[in-house]
């Protein structure tokens, strides 16, 4: 190989290692731009689909669409990947709507260990509850979409629009249906935390000593108990209704049962709940809905596929 040849082998080596480093410094730094995002993209998924496995796959498609952007047209990186991953969500919010047509009894949020300051922060707490979220659960896809990237972050309707694909002024519509849709039937909060924690203390000593009497103490006249075993663990095929009905269904199913429960506090979605143990294993978690210092509604999840962010025992930080 002569002397120019070589020269121009050592130019083109240089110009790929220079566009390989190029390369791997951009991904570097959408990457990390994409983690300083993650804990708010992850809410958004998860409010979206009620399900942190689908939040999950959400936030891995989102990272490989985001890789791929050219990050020097990209002037707000948070609206941009709040908009990729509304996208995605909404996909495949689509296609979990006809897989809980399917679904093996009555369905409820993937609960999530959360750390104390998403419990202090009350509007999170409340956007993210075991009972709104089973209210989200009415609305549409988009009206969904609409109602969380508007009333839980704030997002102005020009980025909603861009994210749902839609006119600002059609999004202002859909978020003000929605919102009158949510208000008719979101839970009243008209406890403060101190008598939800009282009201859950006087419910798990009632559970671990079988009390019959203390659990119809503690539970609202027109109490709501909804179980979900997804078809691999018994749950009741439809809600129970009212303090009496409830509070015999659970000291009946204890006492049948002659288990070994172990009842240990927990901060669920934002809320005090309980997580139960028999053997030694974790059977569940049952959150709790508290109306005037009285348990109004318990949302008892059980299905092993649920249960996966708990077990692993790492509160997560939502936002």
């Amino acid at each position: 190989m002569d002397r120019t040849s070589a020269d121009g082998e050592q130019r083109r080596a240089g110009s790929d290692a220079a566009g390989r480093d190029r390369g791997e410094h951009v991904t570097v730094e959408a990457t990390n731009t994409f983690l300083a995002h993650r804990n708010l993209l992850f809410t958004v998924a998860y409010e979206m689909l009620g399900s942190a496995a689908d939040a999950d796959d959400v936030l891995q498609e989102t990272w490989l669409r985001w890789v791929e952007v050219d990050q020097a047209h990209v002037t707000e990186p948070r609206a941009y990947l709040v908009r990729i991953t509304t996208r995605q969500a909404l996909n495949r919010l689509r296609s979990v709507k006809r897989r809980r047509e399917a679904y093996v009894g009555s369905w409820l949020p993937e609960p999530l260990l959360t750390t104390p300051d998403v419990a202090a922060d009350v509007e999170l707490a409340e956007s993210v509850s075991m009972a709104l979220m089973l209210v989200l659960e009415t609305l549409t896809p988009t009206e969904r979409a609409v109602f969380v990237l508007r009333e839980a972050f704030g997002i102005g309707y020009d980025e909603i629009a861009a994210a749902v694909d839609k006119t600002p002024a059609a999004v202002h519509q859909i978020a003000h249906r929605a919102r009158r849709h949510v208000e008719a039937r979101r839970p009243r909060r008209t406890v403060t935390a101190r008598q939800a924690e009282a009201a859950l203390e006087a419910f798990r000593r009632a559970l671990e000593t079988r009390d019959l009497q203390g659990l119809l103490d503690v539970l609202a006249p027109d109490v709501v108990a909804i179980s979900d075993g997804g078809g691999i663990k018994q749950a009741t095929p439809r809600p129970i209704l009212g303090a009496d009905k409830v509070a015999r269904f659970i000291v009946g199913g204890l006492t049948k049962n002659d288990v070994t429960l172990t009842v240990q506090p927990a901060v669920i979605n934002g809320s005090p709940a309980l997580a139960l143990h028999v053997g030694g294993e974790l059977d569940g978690v049952i959150a709790l809905r508290v109306e005037d210092a009285r348990i109004a509604g318990l949302y008892y999840v059980r299905n092993p596929q649920k249960l996966t962010h708990i077990d692993s025992e790492t509160p997560l930080t939502l936002r």
